[in-house]
């Protein structure tokens, strides 16, 4: 179940009446685009968002399903090219707006795993990553996972997530022995270490697509939304929870 947040923005008024914009959101993405909806406050005064945040799979198919959306930010672009497919998004809104890092994390203080083959050793028993056919970080996990030949040595030890944040709380309570999560999760806690972290080469590129959805009965708030998100003063924000910037095109 994504979880609902709800937070008043103010803009400037290229938005001149009242508008509320549902803004689907993978959940690594809760704690930045929390801080962004601050710098957000004094540019338009008359928009008022509501963030939903949770698996990008989740997210997909309530947009499916007719969920009341006006914009998607997945944390993988298969989520996107599935309603891109279904005519469910405006295909000139569509971007790559950031990009993350995949990381091994352990519970703080925790010796003896230094690296993902470390994973395939009998002394450690559960590891938690997200479902990989429906959470984006669970995908790069197993992508990683395979590249280094050890899923299968792995698969019995698994431990499904609904979503980063998740796999996160699980390392964080030690309730595992360790999880794949993004870096800017692992950045966010600091009751976890960092292990290591996945080659790019070794699995997906990690991009976050956006586009409003088709169905919008707000439109021109949402495109301007858009545009503040790739603005200088939202960049700076998503370089301090360790985003970065892509330079690929979205695929389409």
């Amino acid at each position: 179940m994504a979880l609902l947040f709800i937070f008043l923005i103010s803009c400037n008024p290229i938005v001149n009446k009242s508008s509320n914009l549902t803004v689907s959101a993978a959940a690594s993405l809760q704690q930045v685009m929390t801080e962004i909806q601050q710098a957000y406050i004094a540019t338009q005064p008359n928009v008022r968002i509501i963030y939903n945040f949770g698996s990008s799979g989740s997210l997909q198919q309530q947009i499916e399903q007719g969920a009341n959306v006006d914009i998607f930010i997945s944390a993988g672009t298969q989520q996107m090219n599935a309603l891109a497919d279904k005519g469910l998004i405006i295909a000139d809104t569509r971007k790559n707006l950031l990009t993350n890092q995949i990381v091994l994390i352990v519970p703080k203080g925790n010796q003896g795993i230094s690296g993902f083959q470390d994973l395939a050793s009998d002394r450690i028993t559960k590891v938690a990553i997200g479902e990989p056919n429906s959470v984006p970080v669970g995908k790069y996990a197993k992508e990683v996972l395979t590249r280094f030949k050890i899923f299968e040595q792995v698969e019995n030890k698994l431990i499904f997530a609904k979503d980063t944040r998740q796999v996160l709380n699980y390392v964080e309570t030690e309730n595992v022995d360790a999880g794949v999560v993004y870096l800017t999760d692992a950045k966010s806690s600091n009751l976890v270490d960092i292990v290591a972290t996945a080659s790019n080469s070794f699995h997906s590129p990690v991009v976050y697509p956006i586009a409003v959805i088709k169905n919008s009965k707000n439109t021109i708030a949402a495109k301007d939304f858009i545009q503040f998100l790739d603005s200088k003063a939202a960049r700076s924000i998503y370089n301090k929870y360790g985003f970065n910037k892509p330079n690929v095109e979205a695929n389409k």
